[in-house]
């Protein structure tokens, strides 16, 4: 049940960064922290990552499901390391928070804007999906082994 409070906790606050750049964001367009180098900035993604893959809200909406929910199936049946466990736990959460969007509103919002790094807009659920996914391939290349061999 641990994993499912720190799930819905994480969920929580993508959620509530959210609500706050589609309340409050949304009409202003853009809002300048560091002029030209990183911004609030209010887009509906209707793609997956960085705006790929435009209006195919259906196939996103199964791909988040099932991996959700091998990931909780995962977590509770294989015994591993807390670098893999929180990975997973980051990856669902992302993948959950996007999801509520796209069932909700159609779309994902986004607002993270380093435009000094890319042209790509990202929000707090894309940063748990990333760190993620790279906690995640740290455990397979330097702990999944190791459990095995015990």
């Amino acid at each position: 049940m641990i994993y499912e409070i720190i799930i819905a906790i994480l969920i929580g606050l993508d959620q509530l960064s959210k609500y706050f750049a589609l309340n409050y964001l949304k009409d202003m367009g853009s809002i300048p922290i560091i002029q030209s180098i990183f911004h609030l900035t209010y887009v509906e993604n209707r793609g997956a990552a960085f705006g790929m893959f435009q209006n195919n809200q259906i196939i996103f909406i199964i791909v988040a499901s099932i991996a959700s929910i091998f990931g909780l199936y995962y977590l509770h049946k294989k015994n591993m390391h807390i670098v893999g466990k929180v990975g997973i736990l980051l990856i669902i959460s992302g993948a959950i928070g996007n999801l509520i969007d796209r069932v909700r509103l159609g779309f994902v919002v986004d607002y993270f804007d380093f435009r000094i790094i890319w042209e790509y807009v990202f929000n707090v659920a894309d940063v748990f999906v990333v760190v993620g996914t790279v906690l995640l391939c740290i455990y397979i290349l330097f702990f999944e082994d190791k459990e095995m061999v015990k």
